[in-house]
């Protein structure tokens, strides 16, 4: 009888530091869930309080909330109009980053052409050169063009990207070899084996992609702020700006048209995060 006590505290000693270890884990979690969380939560109910001040510091207690901030907000701005120019906007690139990048990527992760590393060291070393440094000349490109003022020069410097590319030829060349050989005897060509074998292994690094390519162009600032003029293409980054006054600012309204900015976002990741995490995953990116 003593023996079998003894056993059975040197196994629930383990599972006791076990238990804790986890609970310790899921408190930690818990914690910094809260802490990226109170920022927005911060920003819905400054949204909601009648003449939201930033001064007092944050508060989540609300007297008497209103939704007067969103209707001020529809009144100022027409923001319908802004959203769609956005949302349309960051569609478009999104499906041309998927289409270029993937493309490309099935390019040199499949195919032989001279020097093709070396156009592939080149092309990654473009993700260092900064947007700021690139203004100048695509603001000349687009006037020289007389595309300024238009939704294509909008979208003109989103068609394809660099890190699409990078991600999705990691995606590609983790498809095995012999799948392609296999359809090649079968008498498939490139471009069969790429819409019907390639593309649906790499769903995963499409979506994370996808991903990128929507919040990257959801929330680009420079860029419109350089090559817009028109209210009528003003995307809604252009347009909260417009919000602040050069003396006051109304921080509810602000605060109403960040949440409207953020529910897309929020909307696209909740519904591709299943997707991002195994793409992420699949092809080793930290």
């Amino acid at each position: 009888m003593h023996d079998s006590r003894r056993r059975s505290t040197q196994y629930s000693g383990p599972e006791t530091r076990s238990l804790t270890a986890r609970l310790a884990l899921y408190a930690a979690v818990l914690v910094g869930a809260a802490i990226m969380l109170f920022p927005f939560l911060w920003t819905v109910i400054t949204s909601i309080t009648p003449e939201g001040s930033l001064a007092d510091g944050p508060t989540l207690i609300v007297d008497n909330p209103t939704l007067g901030a969103y209707r001020t907000l529809v009144d100022a701005l027409p923001i319908w109009r802004i959203v769609l120019n956005s949302l349309g906007v960051a569609v478009a690139s999104t499906a041309f980053q998927l289409v270029t990048g993937s493309m490309a990527a099935y390019g040199f992760a499949r195919l032989h052409f001279p020097l093709k590393n070396v156009v592939f060291g080149f092309y990654l070393a473009t993700l260092m050169v900064p947007l700021q440094v690139l203004v100048v000349p695509l603001f000349i490109e687009m006037k020289t063009l007389n595309l300024q003022d238009t939704y294509f020069a909008l979208l003109a410097p989103t068609i394809a990207s660099a890190f699409g590319v990078f991600l999705l030829r990691q995606a590609v060349s983790a498809v095995p070899l012999e799948l392609d050989e296999a359809a090649t005897i079968d008498g498939a060509g490139h471009l069969r084996i790429f819409t019907t074998i390639v593309l649906p292994l790499i769903r995963p690094a499409l979506a994370t992609v996808a991903v990128f390519a929507f919040m990257g162009s959801w929330n680009s600032f420079l860029w419109p702020l350089v090559v817009i003029r028109s209210p009528e293409f003003m995307t809604l980054p252009l347009g909260l700006s417009t919000l602040q006054g050069q003396f006051t600012t109304q921080w509810d309204v602000v605060m109403a048209g960040s949440v409207v900015s953020i529910v897309p976002i929020a909307i696209v990741y909740l519904l591709a995060q299943r997707h991002i995490i195994a793409g992420v995953a699949h092809t080793g990116i930290k």
